[in-house]
Formats: structure tokens, sequence, C-alpha cells
């Protein structure tokens, strides 16, 4: 006879009927009772924000099966994605091979991520089929303060100055995140962990099309000198596609690194080095070496809401997850399920939903040690239908925040956040999975560099403005220590039983919501194979804009958008970088955006 899993929710066990016992069992198989296990993280985690102790996981305490799994890595560059894979080969666990991914993508991916940015990742025990969030979100230096990012007059400094000054730099958290959960589950030893990414950048690379492209561009990153130097060739002009780029003093840090943990960037030469580049003009930074080695990453309680017969799990504030999960939860009370990608009908209820999220997710959303994100009232049941009730039978004027349960009056914020990171999955043969978003903000981060790798401009995700006019503050204004909003959302979602069903996650800044909902829209309503879904054309709708891939939408569906006051633009930025996976009838379904370079690894083989 099959036995029901038990949920556990951190350290806290509530019975069905609402009672709490010390022991209780939750049918998966029952959507109601799935919607009550929901309903009791979200609790758990309101508990956390009243200053009760923090739980660390979501559990499914069942025994799980002692059969191994079929690996597999999905990343935006082949290179990172072999790396990975060489690891795993070598009875890595998927932390373990998620570190050779970073690593690598810090060097040929430059323009997305690198150890000196920040990241979320979200991880699936294979054994005790826990659910864990790591945060290594930057954090803003103790002397940080509201205004930073006005200029003298008070108004908002320019957005392309902005990126490019030594106060955009946030304290990096990647490499201290992945020592974590290296900590927790690594089976190798971190030292060996390094060695492919070194040897790459030792003996130079092939620039790929996506880099060269990007080289082609007028970044301001690309116009400071680190990057003119490091990017610059022989002949004076700038490097490009399928020319060999070395990067000797990343081989050196990698080498450092691998020797002395963390410290290696926290503390000590590369430390200063990073506090001495983010004090350079222009707009110097405020960052210290104390800023540094005081960094601590985080462990979260996963944020886990259902959608149609999976349980969605994603990072808390400060990530977008909860907006990743309302958007879920508003379509599915439509019919875009009965639809197609060939329906614009279809397409109008993401947008106007999206627009709605967007909404909610600007005003509310921000670091929850500083501000009270209401994330029960955001996903409760009637306040979702009320903002559900709003979509008309064309595009309304741009829509305000509503009220949920819990919200503190707050200003209506306008962050911008360029598309300057990538997404990555993971697991191994013991059924860890790690789903993980990494960045360092907008291309090439800073433009900055430290011993081969770029420095984040991580800050810039702050709102510039710290109130509105009516001297509202802003959840997501600058405090020192805090940790700006981040639209990157890695989720992990079980299926009935409790078992990992899958596992998704984007770039693309703000756009990330909307790209990971509509390929979750297309996987699990429409049934597409993952590839299928993550081609599917992107569509982005915040505020007055409607952004989208017009060459990519049939011309009716586009027609039937414009009949319903949805007039696309063409989009912006990176686009999406989605990668994704699904687990079929026992079989992987993996996907990886045909927008970028991913490639998908099953097996060691």
């Amino acid at each position: 006879m099959k036995t029901s899993p038990r949920f556990l929710i951190g350290d806290r066990e509530i019975s069905a009927d609402g009672h709490r016992r010390s022991t209780w069992s939750i049918a998966a198989h029952n959507m109601k009772i799935i919607r009550l296990f929901a309903l009791a993280a979200l609790l758990t985690t309101s508990c956390v924000r009243a200053g009760l102790p923090e739980p660390a996981s979501v559990s499914v305490l069942e025994t799980s099966a002692t059969q191994q799994e079929e690996p597999f890595v999905i990343a935006a560059n082949p290179l990172a994605a072999q790396a990975g894979q060489d690891v795993l080969k070598r009875g890595g666990s998927a932390i373990d091979a998620a570190i050779a991914v970073q690593a690598m993508l810090s060097l040929v991916e430059p323009q997305s991520s690198g150890l000196g940015g920040g990241a979320f990742l979200t991880y699936f025990d294979g054994t005790s089929s826990k659910l864990t969030i790591y945060d290594g979100r930057e954090t803003a230096p103790a002397q940080a303060s509201p205004s930073m990012f006005l200029g003298s007059d008070g108004k908002p400094l320019g957005h392309r100055d902005a990126v490019v000054s030594g106060r955009a730099t946030g304290v990096p958290g990647a490499v201290a995140m992945l020592a974590l959960v290296h900590e927790d589950h690594g089976v190798l030893d971190w030292k060996s962990l390094f060695s492919a990414a070194e040897r790459t950048a030792e003996e130079g690379f092939v620039i790929s099309p996506r880099l060269g492209r990007f080289l082609g561009f007028s970044f301001p990153q690309l116009d400071t000198p680190d990057a003119a130097a490091y990017f610059g060739a022989a002949d004076g002009k700038r490097l490009t596609t399928g020319d060999r780029l070395k990067n000797p003093e990343y081989a050196d840090f990698l080498r450092r690194l691998a020797t002395g943990g963390p410290d290696a960037l926290y503390r000590g030469s590369t430390a200063a080095k990073i506090v001495s580049k983010t004090r350079s003009a222009p707009l110097e930074g405020r960052m210290t070496i104390a800023d540094l080695a005081d960094y601590r990453p985080v462990k979260r309680d996963a944020l886990c809401n259902p959608y149609r017969a999976y349980l969605v799990c994603v990072p808390p504030p400060p990530s977008s997850g909860v907006g990743l999960l309302q958007l879920l939860a508003m379509l599915e009370k439509t019919d875009i399920a009965s639809r197609g990608p060939d329906d614009a009908q279809a397409w109008f209820l993401f947008a106007e939903a999206s627009r709605l999220m967007y909404a909610d997710r600007d005003q509310y959303v921000g670091d929850p040690a500083f501000v009270s994100v209401p994330v029960k009232g955001l996903l409760e049941f009637t306040y979702v239908g009320s903002r559900v009730a709003l979509i008309g039978d064309t595009a309304s004027s741009p829509p305000k925040a509503g009220t949920p349960e819990g919200a503190v009056l707050a200003a209506q914020d306008h962050t911008l956040e360029p598309a300057g990171t990538s997404h990555f999955i993971v697991r191994d043969a013991q059924g860890n999975v790690v789903s993980i978003t990494t960045t360092v903000e907008s291309i090439f981060g800073s433009g900055r560099m430290v011993d081969g790798f770029f420095l984040n401009n991580q800050l810039t995700d702050f709102s510039f403005n710290p109130m509105d006019a009516e001297g509202r503050p802003a959840a997501n204004a600058v405090a020192p220590g805090k940790r700006p909003r981040s639209s990157m959302t890695p989720t992990i979602f079980l299926d009935q039983d409790g078992r990992f069903a899958g596992a998704i996650g984007s770039a693309g800044g703000n756009s990330i919501l909307a790209y990971v909902a509509k390929s979750l829209v297309g996987a699990i309503d429409w049934n597409l194979s993952m590839q299928e879904a993550l081609a599917l054309p992107n569509l982005v709708a915040r505020g007055s804009g409607f952004g989208g891939e017009i060459d990519k939408f049939d011309p009716a569906v586009l027609e039937g958008l414009a009949a319903r006051g949805v007039d696309l633009k063409p989009g912006q930025g990176e686009d999406s970088g989605v990668h994704a996976v699904m687990i079929r009838n026992g079989k992987v379904d993996g996907g990886f955006d045909p927008r970028r370079e991913g490639v998908v690894l099953v097996g060691t083989d």
C-alpha cells in the first residue's frame, strides 16, 4: 500500500484540519490539501517576518527511493555545462557541479554573471526531499544612504551614468553562497572544482557568437578602461566572435579561491582591490574591507503555491518569486489552459495578468529585513480573484497596485532592471537538484574588473528615488546592509506525491517573471515539450508598455491583440535566457532557450 507523503514546514507541523500536532500527514494527491500546505508555508513566512526563528526548508517526510536518478546539466554555454558534467562524472554532487559551472560562466559569459556578482539558489535534497533557499544577493555597504543615487540637484542620476559608477557595486554574494551550499551538500573537495575554468582561462577560449555580438554594442561598460583593455585586440580594435581570449589573472584568482576558499575574495588582496575599484571615480562608492568580511549568505524558507497539479516553490523576498506565484494564481482563474499559443485571447489574458502582477510586485516587494512584504496577502485566494476580475475585454489603463492584507502604504516604484543574468540547473545521480539564477546585473556589470572578473552594479536595482512626492518611502529604497529587490526566481516544482517534477528559471531583468510564466503555461497548460515551450514568443507587459517578439508571433495573433488594445513593440535587452526541465513519465524533458547558446546534457557520458 502506497504511503502518502508528509510535509514539514521548517520545524512546524500543522494538521490538515488546522490543529497543530507533533506528527501529521497531508494527502498530496488532494489539491485542496496541497493548497492547505501552501497556505501553511505562507503562514510560516509571516511568522518569520514577525521575528520567530526562521525555518530553513520545506520538506516531504517520506522515505525516498534509493534508485539512482538520471543526472543532467542545463546551462547557457556549452563549456560551462561540460565543466559541470565532468564533475558529475567524478562522482560530484549537484552543488559540486554547479560551482564548476559558475566558475566557467564567469569566464565565458561575463556579460551575464560572475564571481563578482550575486545569486539565488533553490536546492532540492534527493534523500530527504527538503527544499532550501540560499540567498546570495548582494548587499549595500554599511555607509550606503537612501540618497546615494540622487544628484546634487536632488534628482535621480541618469541610469547610464549610475551603472558604471563606483557606488553601483554591492558586496558580492555568489561565492559565499556557493561555499555555504557546498558545506551543506558538497561531496568533492572545494579545491577540486575550479580546474576546468582555470585551465580554460590560462589557455584561452574562442569568443562565442553571443559574446561577440555584445562586444559589438555600445554599452557604457565596454568604454571603461578595464573592459577596453580586456577586450582590446592587438590592432587597437575590440575582439569579436572567433577570436581567442585569455585571462591569466582570472586563472590565478581561481587557484587562490580553490586553495583558500571564499576568503580569497572576501579578505586579503582581492578584497582590497574591490574596495579600491569601487571607490574610484566617477561617483565613488562607499564599500569597505569590513563590508566584504562581514557578508553572510542567508538560508530561507521556500515559498510554495499550487499551480494545476504541481506545487511551485520559489525564493521569498527580496526575490520576486511571490510575483511569479501570483501571476500563475491569476492565470489559473482564467481559461488560458483551454486555449493555445495561436489564440490571441490567451496572450491577452497573459498580458493583463502580468500587468496586474507587476503593479503589485513593484509596489510592495523589497528586503523583508527592512520592509513588511504582504506575501500572504498577495497570494490570498480572494485577493487574487479580485485582481483577475479587473481583466476586461480590452487592455485597461496602466493598473495600480491593489491593497492586499498586510500591505503598508508605499511609494510607487520605477526601478529599472537591466538584463545581465544567467540561469542553470543541475541534478546528480542521487536526485539532488540545484536551480540557480546568477547575475552581475546589467551587461558586463559595472565594467570594472578585479583579478579577471567583472564587478556587479547590483545596487542600481534599488529605487533611485527613496520616496515619492507625498513622502511615502519606497519599499525598495537603499539602506545600509539591505539587499535590493530581485526578479531572479530559480524555481523547483513538485508533483502530487511530493517528488521532484521540474525546475525553471531565466535571465532578463524584470522580464524574468514573464519569461518563466510563459514557459510554464506552454509546458503545463498547452502540453508542449519543454524545448517548444521555451521557444514560444516572449510577451512582457508592465505598466503602459507591451513588449514582445513581434517577428515570432503569428500575424493573426498580433491582429487579435491589437484589436484588444495591446500594441506590441519590439523587446529590448538580452531577451530571455530560460532553462528548464520537467520529468514526464519518468523521462527528462529538458530545454534551453534558443535565444542563447545553451545546451542540455543528460547523463555523464
